[in-house]
């Protein structure tokens, strides 16, 4: 196991069979698995100059912006942050540069990285479709074999103004999002309680590995529509959403089929999932005696235990 991830917890029989059954294997990075690249990319990009930039091709799911390895090479990374599943790199020319990692990108550090050996490739480098050649020797590669990924450059000043970010709702893991805040949103709403809590205007980041866990470990059911939930449950919703993030963050993330974080290694959540993926598998909840059960809503599939998800 690497540093610092958290060691799976064998507490009963139910999460150690959990462990061994395989999961759904087409899955988007969601708001831990891309906060965890962020970190790892962190000690070599922020505050380092891009040496050169190599775009191999001429677009990912859309063109590539106009000159985009001019415009970056030479500039220094001012700040690397996060805004829901999308990581910005703040440049010194006053761009910013955004990437959406797709169904299957992964970045990918090697070359001198600062306080590690030698890092070596270890990814198909037909997919390398851009290499971003940092002061000190370190090498960031975005490879993406499906080219469902996303790069734009824009103006910092209005970057939270791009048609990707603008009126996506509040981070979960800060301030604003709060217990009034929840309640507030989802007032009045008739659609299910799963489709609320996915959708970014009311909260960004979540994803659907994610909204099972939270609705699983609030005793809702992922059907259940919003309009039918006291005030009181849907307020009860923020604490999970909080814990599972964070433990998840603290995880690497969950690897199913494609995401790595960015030192190449394996995300470990995904030996905690409490219903997601576990169809057919007995409920872990203490004193549940249900089974998970799959069903699909918007063409997505939910997971969910119906003997103590109400």
């Amino acid at each position: 196991m690497r540093k610092g991830a958290v060691p799976w917890r064998q507490s009963n029989a139910a999460i150690e069979q959990a462990c061994q059954k395989p999961v759904p294997r087409t899955a988007m990075p969601e708001l831990p698995e891309v906060e965890t690249v962020r970190r790892g990319l962190l000690p070599v990009m922020e505050g380092t100059r891009i040496l050169r930039a190599d775009v191999n091709r001429p677009d990912l799911r859309w063109p590539f912006p106009e000159r985009m390895a001019e415009r970056v090479s030479g500039t220094r990374v001012m700040s690397l942050r996060r805004r829901s599943k999308y990581l910005l790199a703040d440049l010194s020319s006053g761009e910013t540069l955004l990437v959406h990692l797709g169904m299957s990108g992964r970045i990918l550090i090697s070359g001198d990285a600062p306080g590690a050996f030698r890092n070596r490739h270890t990814m198909d480098e037909k997919h390398d479709h851009v290499v971003f050649h940092m002061e000190g020797g370190a090498h960031v590669t975005f490879n993406d074999p499906r080219r469902f990924g996303v790069m734009d450059l824009v103006a910092t000043a209005s970057a939270e103004r791009h048609r990707l970010l603008a009126g996506i709702g509040p981070e979960p893991l800060g301030n604003a999002f709060d217990e009034v805040y929840l309640t507030g949103a989802l007032k009045g709403r008739r659609t299910p309680v799963k489709s609320a809590l996915l959708d970014q205007r009311v909260v960004a980041g979540l994803g659907n590995i994610y909204v099972c866990e939270v609705l699983h470990r609030a005793g809702v059911s992922p059907t259940r529509r919003v309009s039918r939930l006291a005030a009181r449950r849907i307020a009860s919703l923020v604490p999970h959403v909080r814990d599972v993030l964070s433990e998840a963050i603290a995880a690497g993330g969950s690897s199913l089929r494609d995401y790595r974080q960015a030192d190449g290694e394996l995300g470990y959540f995904q030996h905690t999932f409490r219903v997601y993926g576990r169809e057919g598998d007995p409920c872990v909840k203490p004193g549940c005696a249900g089974r998970i059960v799959r069903t699909v809503q918007s063409g997505r599939s939910s997971f969910h235990c119906p003997k103590c998800q109400r």
